[in-house]
C-alpha cells in the first residue's frame, strides 16, 4: 500500500516539477533588453590598427628566366640571412644543408640548398617557391614582404659561394 501511494507521490512530484520548468521561457530573447537598430552609434576602429602596406604581390610570367630585381650587396644579403635566420634556419639549418633542428624531424628531410637542385633554378622559381610554397614547405608570401624574399633568394644564391 505504502508502495503505491510511494510511486503516486513521486510520479505527481515530477509532473509539477515538469510544469513549473515548463513555464521557463528564459531561451527567447524577444522579451530581453536589447539595442534596437540604429539606436547607438558603432564604435570607430583607432586608426593603424591594422598593417597596410598596399603591396602586391609580384606577377611572375616566367620563372626561369626572372632575375632578382634586388642587386646583391651587403645590405640585401644583410637582409635575407635576418629574414633566412628568422624564417628558415630551422628547417633547413645555419648554412641551407637542409639539417636544422625542427627539419630533423621531417622525412624526406628539407632540401639542401646548396645543392646543384637549388642553384640551377630560376631566381623567379626560388622566389616562387618562398612565396606560394612548395611541397612541405609553407607559403611565405604573408609574412615576408616581396623585398625580404627577394633578400632571401639573394642570400639562397650566396650559399653555393661561400660552400
Amino acid at each position: 500500500m505504502f508502495s503505491g501511494m510511494r510511486t503516486g507521490m513521486i510520479c505527481a512530484a515530477m509532473i509539477g516539477a515538469q510544469l513549473l520548468i515548463s513555464g521557463c521561457d528564459y531561451a527567447r530573447m524577444r522579451n530581453d533588453e536589447a539595442v534596437d537598430r540604429y539606436e547607438m552609434e558603432f564604435p570607430s576602429m583607432p586608426q593603424d590598427i591594422l598593417p597596410q602596406s598596399g603591396e602586391e604581390y609580384p606577377l611572375i610570367t616566367d620563372p626561369e628566366k626572372t632575375k632578382n630585381p634586388l642587386a646583391e650587396n651587403r645590405v640585401v644579403l644583410a637582409s635575407g640571412r635576418r629574414a633566412y635566420e628568422y624564417y628558415c634556419k630551422h628547417c633547413h639549418g645555419e648554412s641551407g644543408e637542409g639539417k636544422g633542428t625542427v627539419g630533423q624531424s621531417f622525412a624526406p628531410l628539407p632540401t639542401d640548398l646548396r645543392s646543384s637542385y637549388v642553384q640551377e633554378q630560376g631566381d623567379g622559381q626560388i622566389f616562387e617557391r618562398i612565396g606560394k610554397g612548395y611541397r612541405r614547405h609553407p607559403p611565405m608570401a604573408y609574412t615576408l614582404s616581396s623585398r625580404e624574399q627577394w633578400a632571401v633568394v639573394a642570400y639562397i644564391r650566396s650559399m653555393k659561394k661561400r660552400e
